[in-house]
């Protein structure tokens, strides 16, 4: 297979070090101008996989001129886009959106926007999950996977090419999948609850469902580079959603069903193909190890042939680790492994549907060490439902003898507090107030022990809350984030309070009340069954009385 460079008029090293996987078509002259932005740096916005495969996607047509543009490096941008595009993978990363708007001097807020201004849509997992943050920024918001909705969206957007905007943007709205937030009105009781969203014409869809791509085929990089936070790998999308359902989990719910590609038919040659580029390849998923065929996959690699490259995992599930694996990552690199297990409480674990046993954990371990490999990483959480410091006991107390049982294996444990997710069973749930005391018991008692612990920041555990639960209340404060230059914990907070004293005004496009829900509320409020959420007009994959009943059974 040949390998493409890019011609690039953009005077970046980085870009001008990628070698492409597909093979650019050549746009026609009446080609949609479309820029595609991502709210971060280069080397952290060429990781995303999701990201790669639409540029790619739309470079290969041509109908569409397509460059690109990252919080630091661009390519040599259009005078004037028909579209502007943006993926959205975590929630911290939202105000940078407005940074990239600001630099290509689109109107913040959808609104204000006329007839010579690009339409900006957006997706990702974090616009999917609750868009109404964002959604008054967005004049489109694609619900749910590229794969599926990108190719319809742009047959659309040429069928309704010479309408006004307003009426492209009422015909969008009638193609499953496809968010216009400017046509729904959030309606709020006199004290500010949110009671309703409601579309603003007659022939609006009540709600939006997100779409599933259903193709064999899923995600493999499509470019290979130095410059990447993970240099000049080749990332092979192996499985998506995960059949456990950890109650707390976005990545398993949000993207049912499980879906596994055949190994021969997609999964072997989409490695090959980035085997002709590079020596370095990562398989990724929620859940990889129990793809069907997985067995067979570790076979295709145990080839002399295969010996030179260098292969790593995402996190894999514990109760799978066994020889075979650890055996074959040594021989081909890798260091050390990694394992979830939430919380070292078997109560907790009932709690949160992780079926995993305490003994396959041990197992893990014992597997990891025997093969050679240096090290065990594993992820643990503070802050889910009903744990108690006892449970955080329990957890440091099984780090400790795991120490013990495998000497000369350093363990590393990564901590996160627990952060309540749309779509989830534990969508009610709310932040823990106890999560700092805890997390900082757990670093105490392990690091006195020589045990790293990797606590993720807090405030970012606060802020993702905030954004995952809030409606479009609170886009002003991100405006009034995206300006300070200072965007931690204390700051949001500080916005936060002064949009809640009215302080910071609320856009026209938004509600008729200033009422602000109590920061409290948002963040560490258990929330009744009966509330209306934010995207209560958004659909996933379960209904909310599924939900409720996934819920109901991890607390009976």
């Amino acid at each position: 297979m040949k390998k493409y460079k890019a011609a690039y008029s953009s005077q970046s090293t980085k870009l001008n070090e990628e070698t492409l996987l597909f093979k650019p078509l050549a746009p026609k002259p009446n080609a949609i101008k479309v820029t595609l932005g991502f709210p971060n740096t280069y080397t952290i916005g060429i990781t995303s996989l999701g990201f790669q495969v639409i540029w790619a996607s739309l470079a290969q047509r041509e109908d569409v001129d397509v460059r690109r543009v990252f919080t630091d490096v661009k390519e040599k941008l259009h005078r004037k886009s028909h579209l502007f595009g943006v993926s959205l993978s975590w929630e911290l990363d939202a105000p940078n959106i407005l940074n990239l708007l600001e630099k290509q001097n689109i109107p913040l807020w959808s609104n204000e926007r006329d007839e010579e201004d690009p339409i900006v849509f957006g997706g990702g997992p974090v616009l999917t999950a609750n868009p109404e943050p964002l959604a008054p920024f967005f004049d489109v918001i694609l619900l749910g996977d590229g794969e599926e909705l990108l190719p319809i969206f742009l047959e659309a957007i040429k069928t309704y090419t010479g309408l006004p905007r307003y009426q492209v943007l009422c015909e969008l709205s009638k193609i499953p999948g496809i968010y216009i937030p400017i046509l729904y009105e959030p309606k709020y009781s006199s004290d500010g609850e949110l009671i309703n969203i409601e579309p603003v014409e007659q022939d609006i869809p009540q709600s939006i469902r997100k779409q599933t791509w259903r193709g064999k085929n899923l995600c493999h990089s499509t470019v290979i580079t130095p410059n990447s936070a993970w240099p000049n790998i080749h990332m092979v999308e192996v499985v998506r959603s995960c059949p456990e359902l950890c109650r707390f989990c976005l990545a398993s719910y949000l993207t049912l069903p499980f879906r596994t590609p055949s190994i021969e038919e997609e999964l072997i040659p989409a490695i090959e193909k980035g085997l002709q580029a590079t020596k370095r390849i990562g398989l990724l998923g929620a859940s990889i190890t129990q793809h069907p065929e997985f067995s067979d996959l570790l076979e295709w690699f145990n080839q002399d042939k295969y010996r030179d490259i260098r292969l790593s995992l995402s996190s894999v599930r514990a109760s799978t680790v066994n020889s075979k694996l650890t055996n074959l990552l040594v021989k081909y690199g890798s260091k050390s492994i990694t394992i979830a297990i939430e919380s070292g409480s078997e109560r907790i674990r009932k709690v949160i549907n992780k079926k995993l046993l305490e003994e396959e954990i041990f197992a893990a371990a014992k597997y990891t060490h025997e093969a050679g490999l240096s090290g065990l990483k594993l992820y643990g959480m503070v802050g889910l439902p009903t744990e108690e410091n006892c449970d955080v006991e329990l957890t440091a107390d099984l780090l400790l003898r795991l120490k013990q049982a495998t000497k000369g294996l350093r363990l590393t444990l990564g901590i996160s507090a627990f952060v309540p997710k749309s779509h989830t069973p534990f969508q009610w749930m709310g932040f823990s107030k106890d999560a700092k005391k805890r997390l900082q018991l757990l670093n105490k008692k392990l690091r006195s022990n020589n045990i790293e612990t990797r606590p993720e920041s807090l405030g970012f555990s606060i802020i993702q809350t905030l954004i995952s639960r809030s409606d479009r209340r609170l886009a002003p404060v991100i405006e009034a984030i995206y300006k300070n230059p200072n965007q931690n914990i204390g700051t949001w907070k500080k916005a936060y309070i002064a949009a809640y004293k009215g302080e910071i005004t609320q856009s026209k496009n938004l509600s008729s009340t200033n009422i602000m829900p109590h920061w409290e509320e948002i963040i560490y409020n258990t929330w009744e069954d009966s509330k209306i959420l934010p995207w209560n007009h958004i659909h996933g994959p379960l209904t909310k009385n599924q939900l409720l009943n996934h819920k109901n059974i991890s607390f009976n």
